[in-house]
Parts: C-alpha cells; sequence; structure tokens
C-alpha cells in the first residue's frame, strides 16, 4: 500500500461546550493505536462515509471534522472546524480493558453524533488494518531450527 503525506489544517475553537468522562472499548482504541503506528506520518485520517465525516487520530487524541461544514479562515489560510474530540488517558492495566477517554465537544448538540461515531468507527478501523495486512503480504511461516550440542 502507498503511503503519501497530505498536509491539512484544522482549527479548534476556542472554547468547549461541554465535556464528558466516558470509556470506549479496548479493541477501538488498540485499533487506533495500532493505525498511527504502522503510518509512515504523525497522523492517520479515517473517513467515516456513512457521516461524512472524518476523524483524525495523533498520539494524544483523536478529532472529528464535519466534510459539510465548518470551515474557517485565519491569518490566510483555510481549514476544517474540529467538532468532538477524543482524549484517551495515557496508561492502562489492561490491553483488554475500555479506555478512560474524556470527550470534548465544541458545538451544540453533538452527543447523537458522538454515539454515531463510536459505532461507526469501528468496522471503518477492522478494515482499514485488515487492508494493510493484506498489502503488507503473507507472514513468513516460522521456522524452528533444532539446538545443536557442542562436539
Amino acid at each position: 500500500m502507498v503511503d503519501y503525506l497530505i498536509r491539512e489544517t484544522f482549527f479548534r475553537p476556542d472554547e468547549a461546550l461541554a465535556y464528558e468522562q466516558t470509556r470506549i472499548p479496548a479493541a477501538l482504541y488498540n485499533g487506533l493505536q495500532l493505525l498511527l503506528r504502522r503510518s509512515t506520518g504523525s497522523a492517520v485520517f479515517i473517513p467515516i462515509r456513512s457521516m461524512q465525516y472524518q476523524a483524525v487520530v495523533d498520539r494524544e487524541e483523536v478529532v472529528f471534522v464535519d466534510s459539510h461544514g465548518g470551515y474557517a479562515y485565519q491569518d490566510g489560510e483555510g481549514g476544517r472546524l474540529i467538532r468532538i474530540a477524543w482524549r484517551p488517558a495515557v496508561g492502562r492495566d489492561s490491553l483488554s480493558a475500555p479506555v478512560p477517554c474524556e470527550i470534548v465537544y465544541y458545538f451544540r448538540d453533538l452527543r447523537e453524533t458522538q454515539t454515531r461515531l463510536l459505532g461507526e468507527i469501528q468496522p471503518i478501523i477492522t478494515q482499514m488494518l485488515e487492508r494493510r495486512r493484506i498489502a503488507d503480504g503473507p507472514i513468513a511461516a516460522p521456522r524452528i531450527l533444532p539446538l545443536r550440542r557442542p562436539a
């Protein structure tokens, strides 16, 4: 699979309207981290076509922008407005435990959107990881060599 870099600009509104403490499923968090680690860039873009949203994953957070609205200009540069941000906690006790996460809402009436994002993103991540696995080719079978004793 060919990786290429795209430069995008995103603006964070000055104030968040609401914060919510929640947990995101371990499989979702693990998939996000796997995509990020396998990426050649510092962020991963995940298109959520069914909602016309885009998720941007970096080491500290996942931000969501609406592809149909929320464009701004500042200092001669244009970019999309961040609608929602997920800020997962750093460190955890188990790879299979849900991950504490702060949800930041920058616009009103986005709780339903947040619920949909949570449900829509997991299958997309699974599909992206599967495509990457197929593109990277089959994993070589392990070889077990007999240990020879010194003569």
